[in-house]
């Protein structure tokens, strides 16, 4: 049964963290599941990717920083994401359109407008049918990004810092959240808000037994 689910959040909110667990509670459950990101998600995009979150190039434009997002998800959709759910499979996504207009739209303040036209044309119309947005306060996310950020360079000394986003202002990162939440108010159906600051076992819990009930209405 295909179906697309994607999780948004600011950063350091655990997403990332959760959308593998879902991977492996629907797996184990016998689903077939694609899991993938953005940006990146397949060769070219994750060669975007390392652009726009490499922390050197903070001079980069927001118009410049659009087109990259629209143009990785572009190959992302094309190679990953409609192949997979042609085959019938879930796809979980960590991050989709909701985090352009979240970031580019309220962070950066560009047009809502040719954020939507750039999103329709990048994804071809294809929408989630249940985003997953854990919500948590800005300086709770950051303090946990900036430690996973030290931690992998420690761990890699080598590796390029994908800490372009985490350096931005508190007040870049709380218009970032106040976007989520608004799309949240204009699509409440699409959307599960989840208490960020919940042990990672208790929002594990609910994001499985909420997907579980959606997905169920479906068979």
């Amino acid at each position: 049964m295909a179906y697309f689910i994607t999780f948004e959040g600011i950063e350091g909110c655990g997403k990332t963290t959760q959308i593998r667990m879902l991977s492996t509670a629907l797996a184990a459950a016998g689903h077939r599941v694609t899991l993938t990101r953005e940006p990146g998600g397949c060769p070219i995009s994750d060669k975007i990717r390392a652009i726009l979150l490499d922390a050197d190039n903070r001079a980069m434009t927001p118009t410049a920083e659009l087109l990259l997002y629209a143009a990785a998800r572009a190959q992302h959709i094309s190679e990953v994401i409609t192949p997979a759910l042609d085959r019938g499979e879930i796809v979980l996504c960590d991050r989709f359109t909701d985090a352009t207009l979240a970031y580019q739209g309220y962070g950066r303040g560009l047009d809502r407008s040719t954020i939507i036209q750039l999103n329709t044309m990048a994804t071809a119309g294809c929408r989630p049918d249940l985003t997953i947005l854990i919500d948590c306060a800005v300086e709770t996310g950051l303090k946990r990004a900036r430690a996973r950020i030290e931690a992998a360079t420690r761990a890699d000394t080598s590796s390029t810092r994908e800490e372009r986003f985490e350096l931005e202002s508190r007040q870049f990162h709380q218009r970032v959240r106040d976007g989520y939440l608004a799309l949240v108010a204009e699509e409440p159906q699409r959307f599960i808000v989840v208490n960020g600051d919940d042990s990672m076992e208790g929002i594990a819990a609910v994001i499985t037994a909420s997907v579980t009930e959606r997905l169920g209405r479906r068979s």
